[in-house]
């Protein structure tokens, strides 16, 4: 049986979710039993998502073959806890790239190359190489941006052709939409949506399914509206409702209908759902009493979808924990020109997350000294690792001035520096080293105790690397490398053993965080904050 297809579009306006409910679509299927794939089209003309700014498009995901993705990937392998491929993220960038080189090249024979048909097969092209790679019974396609934006007409014309080329159950499109309320009068407007369909219809493309977003429910007046103006039938209108918990969606889009909807669209058979677990973990998100406080001291914090995974991770790890994290954004910058205790000593941990560039470096050092001598929980990730390395050399090691090289190329102790090979590389995109990369755990250390495991598997997405001509130095002093990519002898996870918890990773760990399986360095984490927070409560000062 070939599979059956389902493209959710946006319209009115963009960030109306179609990530989460694309996500949640996806994770109701595979709970019925159906091998679901998916991917995102990107109308931007980046090959990837690699070089663009967090402030712009939020955080770089990366999957476990190296591709640099869109953040709603990070949602779709949490939602339906699987592991994705560079299959699943197709940008416009990339697409042109490849016509381009296939002219070049001569493929064409000679034509005259066009958007139709040429860039609009080669994206139907990418929609059938992951079917034939990953063999589901359903693929899904979110579509990024918003009807009537013009970069992303390829896309809508390929998906127009790509339908017109299979039976009509195979190819279901799901328009996303969102309904005002205004709130002087009660009323949801749908004239938006309205205008929104007939914009999808000038390219050729009529809905099968549109689903309403909205802060109040749909009536049944407002069904029969959008239905005889937008040519739906009345039960293939659905209302998305706003939640404070995005992994409640599967649960609301699974009562309202909208997944039983669709499979009888694809003439699929609506099994029972298998939510129990799914709904065992939202249940406890929500109910959680008991609170800590945890400092991310970040460069991009004003903007905190660059740390989406990041924010995620810590979500997970809430629920083997039973306690509510409250996260607190902290410029790093702001720490340069003030005490970091003044700000720091109200959090029971502190996390370093990654970046790039040397803005801002200067009070993340701070704060890895600050949690260093003070004992509070430290957790550094990728950057968060080199700032605990600058750190200790500069104040245990005495070795004044040391720094990276990506921030002091003149330092005279370049405790972090590039690797050889790094050092000859003049393209930044997708050179840095990048995927899974495995990872050898030394007993009787805190990432054993961790992990339990003597080997990990885990993502990177970085250029500079711990400089081992430093090594025995740091190891004099307390310091533990307690996880190391033995290919290459670098090292991965660093320690402290004077110190409850400090502990630093090259790896990205929230890249594998599941909703129904924290990933164990998060949980640990937040455990040791738990046990900061009780100590602090119980000391006679208190």
């Amino acid at each position: 049986m070939s599979a059956k297809f389902i493209f959710i579009i946006g319209g009115v306006m963009s960030s109306l979710g179609k990530g989460i409910l694309s996500s949640s679509i996806g994770r109701v299927l595979k709970s019925k039993g159906y091998k679901v794939s998916i991917v995102k089209f990107d109308p931007y003309l980046n090959v990837d998502a690699g070089l663009q700014n967090p402030y712009q498009h939020g955080e770089v995901f990366v999957t476990n073959d190296g591709a640099e993705t869109d953040l709603d990937l990070g949602h779709y392998e949490r939602f339906l806890d699987t592991n994705l491929t560079r299959l699943s993220n197709v940008t416009s960038g990339s697409v042109y790239s490849s016509v381009i080189s296939m002219e070049r090249k001569g493929d064409f024979l000679g034509a005259t190359v066009q958007v139709i048909p040429h860039l609009t097969n080669e994206i139907k092209k990418r929609i059938l190489q992951l079917e034939e790679a990953e063999n589901p019974d359903i693929v899904l396609g979110e579509v990024g941006g918003t009807v009537g934006d013009i970069e992303g007409l390829p896309f809508l014309e390929a998906i127009r052709e790509f339908k017109n080329e299979h039976p009509q159950n195979e190819v279901i499109i799901l328009h996303l939409t969102y309904l005002p309320h205004l709130k002087s009068t009660g009323e949801l407007k749908t004239k938006p949506t309205q205008h929104s369909v007939a914009e999808l219809r000038k390219v050729g493309i009529q809905p099968d399914i549109i689903a309403c977003r909205s802060d109040i429910a749909i009536n049944n007046e407002i069904r029969e509206k959008i239905s005889l103006f937008c040519d739906v039938d009345k039960d293939m209108v659905f209302s998305v409702l706003d939640v404070g918990n995005i992994y409640e969606v599967p649960l609301m889009i699974e009562k309202e209908g909208i997944c039983k909807a669709l499979l009888d669209l694809c003439q699929l058979q609506d099994r029972p759902s298998q939510l129990d677990e799914w709904e065992r973990t939202v249940n406890i998100m929500n109910i959680l009493d008991k609170s800590l406080d945890i400092a991310i001291v970040g460069k991009y914090t004003t903007m905190c979808d660059a740390y989406i995974s990041l924010v995620e991770a810590l979500k997970h790890a809430q629920i083997p924990n039973k306690v509510k994290v409250n996260i607190h954004w902290i410029a790093s910058e702001s720490l340069e020109n003030t005490s970091p205790e003044d700000i720091l000593h109200k959090y029971d941990g502190i996390l370093i997350p990654g970046g790039f560039g040397k803005r801002g470096v200067e009070g993340m050092i701070l704060a890895s000294k600050y949690a260093r001598e003070n004992q509070v929980p430290y957790f550094g990730i990728c950057l968060g690792l080199q700032i605990a390395v600058i750190d200790f050399a500069r104040n245990c090691l005495r070795f004044m001035h040391a720094n990276s090289t990506e921030f002091d190329p003149g330092t005279p102790y370049p405790v972090i520096d590039l690797m050889p090979e790094q050092k000859q590389t003049t393209q930044k995109g997708a050179s840095m080293r990048l995927g899974l990369f495995n990872c050898k755990i030394a007993h009787n250390s805190l990432a054993h105790h961790i992990y339990q495991s003597q080997e990990i598997n885990q993502r990177h997405r970085h250029r500079y690397e711990f400089n081992n001509m430093f090594k025995t130095r740091f190891e004099s002093a307390q310091m533990v490398f307690s996880g190391i990519y033995q290919e290459k002898n670098l090292v991965e996870i660093l320690e402290l053993k004077n110190h409850p918890f400090f502990i630093g990773c090259q790896f990205h760990p929230e890249y594998l965080s599941r909703p129904t399986r924290s990933e164990p360095i998060f949980t640990a984490f937040v455990n040791a904050c738990q046990k900061h927070r009780d100590l602090i409560k119980e000391s006679p000062s208190n």
